[in-house]
């Protein structure tokens, strides 16, 4: 049966008024020196799209889905991949099939699931960006896994991420995703914070060692989030990432998977996160979504604002694109927006917000005027060094006061203007 109301997405350019088309996502169209379907490495992931009911801690289920059994499930995911042309897609293990009666029976459940899955992308030619599993939902996380007090409930999670890697790599996925979940405390009075973090790493080099065990070599990625459902989690952001990774020797074996509205609620820009990321040489992939900065949680709402996508394709530019990651659509469509035609419209909204962040991104590269102005802002730097404080000061005695320079933040701005909106 079809479960979306029409087979196919085409492209039908800006002046369409069609809702289910593509008004700026042209996969074939070359944006600098790739196509942009190359660029921008859409991924559609499963648990918001085609698992999420729009229950909230306020009310009940309100999404219509005609799909219900995991075999119906796969059909509807794969029909809108088909759909939307999108050639990637994530998953958490408990996505595809729900909890077992036992560790054994989840285990079996989830090995057929991804026999079908397996046959599903090789008809669709589509492929795995990345696989996890949930550590967060059951009540044996409550306490969250890796860094749970009691052993046994870090032996659980950590065999459950054995069975996820093993789909992972059935799949041909080209990565593997730790998010935290409850990796945190929601208070230091009970918390022995040393042993939680020590506990984490061990179970990171577990994970490392049994991904050469079974010839897994898809890129693994730490996800950066600061709190949400704890009052703090050790994956913070991306700096405290990349810090937990370099103290415990693990940056080698990491990239980052930084997501939007994990960045809002650590109360940094996505540029930000996406930046400090990109210079320590660890950005992998990108969970697309956005926050609202009104609500202090995880609103997950798709990214529809072009200053932000342009913002986050320079940073994918800056790094030289996308090798093993790409764009994930970690969202969900609004509570009220229950029909399963809502999701089409979310993901062409997402589509076409990126593939406009994409073009504009380039023309600011092309138009050359604000990394000009980058330039000059540190030019004094072209022809000094100091290598003491000795130097320093006979540099100011020989100079005097320095003169004030303007940052320029407000004719940047404009430029930045100026090219979105050229021809408006």
């Amino acid at each position: 049966m079809a479960y979306f109301p029409v087979a196919k997405i085409g492209y039908e350019g800006p002046r369409s008024r069609n809702p289910l088309a593509f008004k700026h996502y042209d996969p074939n169209k070359v944006v600098g020196s790739k196509s942009m379907e190359d660029h921008l490495r859409f991924a559609v992931c499963y648990w918001h799209t085609f698992r999420g009911n729009g229950q909230d801690p306020f009310g009940a289920s309100t999404m219509d889905r005609s799909w219900s059994s995991p075999e119906e499930t796969l059909d509807a995911a794969f029909e809108f991949l088909n759909a939307l042309g999108v050639k990637y897609w994530c998953f958490h293990d408990r996505d595809l099939v729900g909890e077992g009666d036992s560790f054994e029976a989840s285990c079996r459940a989830l090995e057929a699931i991804v026999g079908k899955a397996k046959q599903k992308q090789e008809e669709h030619g589509v492929r795995l960006l990345w696989g996890t599993a949930n550590l967060f939902s059951h009540p044996r996380y409550q306490a969250g896994a890796a860094t749970n007090p009691d052993p046994h409930v870090f032996a659980y999670a950590a065999a459950q991420v054995g069975h996820a890697m093993d789909a992972t790599k059935e799949l041909d996925g080209l990565g593997y995703v730790f998010w935290g979940g409850r990796e945190g405390y929601d208070t230091l009075w009970n918390t022995d914070m040393k042993r939680e973090r020590e506990q984490l790493a061990k179970f990171l080099w577990m994970a490392v060692d049994y991904a050469k065990e079974i010839g897994f070599g898809g890129q693994f990625y730490l996800e950066p989030k600061p709190k949400e459902p704890t009052t703090h989690q050790y994956d913070t952001d991306a700096a405290a990432c990349l810090n937990f990774l370099r103290e415990f020797d693990l940056l080698a074996h990491f990239k980052l998977n930084i997501e939007t509205n994990h960045a809002t609620l650590a109360g940094h820009t996505m540029r930000h996160e996406l930046q400090v990321a990109r210079l320590a040489g660890a950005l992998g992939s990108i969970d697309a979504n956005r926050g609202d900065e009104l609500i202090g949680w995880d609103t997950d709402q798709f990214p529809t604002d072009v200053y932000l996508t342009t913002e986050i394709m320079l940073e994918v530019l800056a790094m030289g694109g996308f090798t093993t990651g790409g764009l994930n659509f970690d969202a969900k469509v609004r509570r009220q927006s229950h029909e399963p035609v809502d999701l089409l419209h979310a993901h062409i909204g997402g589509m076409d917000a990126f593939a406009l962040g994409l073009k504009v991104a380039q023309r600011i590269l092309d138009d050359g005027r604000i990394d000009a102005m980058l330039v000059e802002r540190y030019a004094g730097w072209a022809t000094v060094s100091f290598s003491s404080l000795g130097e320093c000061e006979q540099f100011v005695l020989e100079r005097g006061e320095p003169r004030r320079v303007s940052g320029r933040q407000e004719l940047i701005e404009n430029v930045v203007n100026e090219i979105l909106f050229e021809g408006a």
